[in-house]
């Protein structure tokens, strides 16, 4: 059987296959607000006004001129004539003359003059002591100064108009949804999901609803990684199950790779002498296998190559392999093809619960649980080693996360913190 060459780190072989792609899909659509949800934004948004459009209170209590208050203590409170009540969804249609102060709710609009709001905690309501206009007037005793602007949302102070509020690129989650409803913003261009082929290739498998029968075993990474690549922003596109023939696999893979922006090839990518992924992709475009053999486990024998600007992965047939190695190299295809805004990874600190081993100069990924940590100087977690083949899928269904083991390392000690990449 020959060998690999030479293993490249994951990190060294992705930006390699990265630089051989083009750069974002320049196709655009118009979306509903919040039908772009998980959509990742084709244009910049600018804020059409200020946010807010006028200045708000943030607590419920009495809007003041801050100065009316100063020196106001629990052991000597002031006292300001209460002139009114602003109501909500409507303008303030009043101003605050020297010791005066209006009744406001959180969000309601500041009146005129009132630079501050006294939070209702601090105050209370005193006897009738005066006569406005003919009327009793009621007093407010405050026990607290309030500096100017304090609890109180000036005018554009969470965005101001023109300010480019989401740049292109940015994915749309839920607070960037609130975002958009706040400044009128029903539509947004976002960019079309790249389309990514899959195709499984080998004669032992068959689709999922079939028997498997002896020898045989049902499709499961042309799955796995639809999954994958749609909560990445992408459109899977399946291509079924090719035989072990060169022919055939090269037909079917020119025929995705036209209609697609990227494929995946699943299966046929080891050194046997029966596996073709490699020589099918050398014949695709310029400039064809950029790397062949990952220095990692799982998924050592991974192809990472580029047709013309577009990626073509050969991913081992292991289950296991096939997923793990999808979130470190397709994943990233995708997210160039949308130009998404990087984003942190979500991550937990846990602690390691048992010993692991791992080679001198390869990087290894192993599945996790995350068990609650009830006396946790230093973790929340205790991570909680999940061992099994890369052919066994229900090894990383039970697992929370990926712990990684750096190439640097010859492995980790029981209590070690580590961190895991959460799936």
């Amino acid at each position: 059987m020959p060998e690999f060459l030479t293993l490249l780190p994951p990190d060294e072989a992705r930006a390699l296959l990265l630089s051989h792609l083009s750069g974002p899909l320049a196709d655009s659509a118009s979306a509903d607000s919040l039908q772009a949800f998980g959509r990742v934004l084709a244009s910049d948004v600018s804020a059409p006004h200020p946010l807010p459009e006028f200045p708000r209170s943030s607590v419920d209590g009495y809007a003041v001129r801050a100065s009316d208050t100063f020196g106001a203590s629990e052991s000597l409170p002031g006292y300001l004539t209460l002139v009114g009540e602003i109501p909500m969804g409507a303008p303030a249609d009043m101003s605050l003359a020297a010791g005066q102060c209006a009744l406001i709710h959180t969000g309601g609009m500041l009146p005129s003059n009132a630079d501050a709001v006294v939070m209702l905690e601090y105050t209370q309501t005193s006897q009738v002591s005066k006569n406005l206009g003919g009327l009793p007037a009621t007093e407010i005793e405050i026990s607290r100064a309030v500096a100017v602007g304090e609890n109180v949302i000036q005018v554009g102070e969470d965005v101001r108009a023109g300010q480019i509020v989401l740049p292109r690129g940015t994915s749309i989650r839920e607070a960037e949804v609130g975002g958009l409803m706040a400044l009128g913003i029903v539509s947004v261009l976002v960019v079309r999901k790249p389309r990514v082929g899959l195709i499984s290739s080998g004669d032992e498998i068959v689709e999922p609803e079939s028997a498997a029968g002896l020898g045989r075993v049902r499709d499961i990474n042309a799955y796995t990684l639809s999954a994958l690549i749609t909560r990445g922003g992408g459109e899977p596109v399946r291509y079924g199950i090719v035989r072990d023939d060169f022919s055939a696999l090269q037909a079917m893979t020119q025929k995705a790779l036209a209609e697609c922006d990227a494929v995946v090839i699943t299966a046929g990518s080891s050194a046997s002498t029966r596996d073709m992924t490699a020589d099918v992709i050398r014949t695709l475009g310029a400039p064809g296998v950029l790397v062949h053999g990952i220095n990692t486990r799982p998924g050592k024998p991974t192809i990472l190559g580029a047709a013309d600007g577009k990626a073509v992965i050969g991913l081992p047939g292991n289950p296991v392999s096939a997923l793990v190695n999808g979130f470190l190299f397709v994943q990233p295809v995708v997210e160039k093809l949308l130009g998404v805004l990087p984003r942190p990874r979500p991550t937990v600190m846990a602690r390691l619960t048992l010993n692991l081993a791992s080679q001198a100069g390869r990087e290894d990924w192993w599945p996790v649980k995350l068990i609650a940590n009830r006396q946790p100087p230093t973790a929340n977690y205790d991570a909680e080693l999940i061992f099994g083949k890369s052919n066994l899928i229900f090894t990383l269904a039970a697992a929370d996360g990926l712990l990684r083991i750096p190439s640097d390392a010859t492995g980790l000690s029981a209590g070690e913190i580590v961190e895991v990449v959460l799936l």
